[in-house]
């Protein structure tokens, strides 16, 4: 998956976080609540304007950060 086809950054939005397809959620919004123990389906069912690709795109992103994170050299 390709997740910049769903996240967007956007310095009038949110600060310019990442968000999903432009709208005011973030990927941070969406990772927290995976983290808390909520599910997909869970997370779908209380906001009916995404779609699994979202939830998809914001750990593919969580996870390209982290390889960048920490493949560059520490000062």
């Amino acid at each position: 998956m390709d997740y910049r086809e769903r996240i967007t950054i956007d310095p009038n939005v949110r600060g310019g976080k990442p968000c999903i397809r432009g709208m005011r959620i973030t990927v941070y919004d969406i990772l927290g609540y995976l983290a808390s123990g909520m599910s997909q389906e869970e997370i779908l069912a209380d906001f009916p304007y995404l779609e699994a690709e979202d939830i998809r795109a914001s750990l593919a992103f969580a996870a390209d950060f982290e390889r960048r994170f920490v493949a560059e050299p520490s000062l």
